[in-house]
């Protein structure tokens, strides 16, 4: 799968949980540069992704325009591909809230 700033690649897994890496490649940006995107498309993941899977194992990858993106874009992307993962998985029912 692909969205405009990331290339996807999803494998079922025999886990309960979803795995999630993230690859940010340089592109010749700097250390700080990257490492903010880096921090920023894992909140994301952790905060709208991860509730959505189900037992898969995800590498996501980041083209040299994923550096020019504001917070929200990248939010979006991140939502409208947890829909197409959700989809593709057979997963429509919504998720569980978390035990107290």
């Amino acid at each position: 799968m692909r969205t405009a700033s990331l290339d996807v690649r999803a494998v079922a897994s025999l886990r309960v949980l979803a795995r999630v890496g993230v690859v940010v490649p340089r592109y010749g940006h700097s250390a700080v540069d990257r490492n903010r995107l880096k921090r920023r498309l894992r909140e994301l993941i952790r905060v709208e992704l991860l509730p959505l899977l189900s037992a898969v194992d995800l590498v996501l990858r980041t083209v040299p325009r994923a550096y020019d993106r504001d917070f929200e874009t990248l939010r979006s992307e991140i939502r409208k591909l947890g829909d197409q993962l959700t989809r593709a998985s057979g997963k429509n029912e919504p998720p569980m809230p978390p035990a107290a």
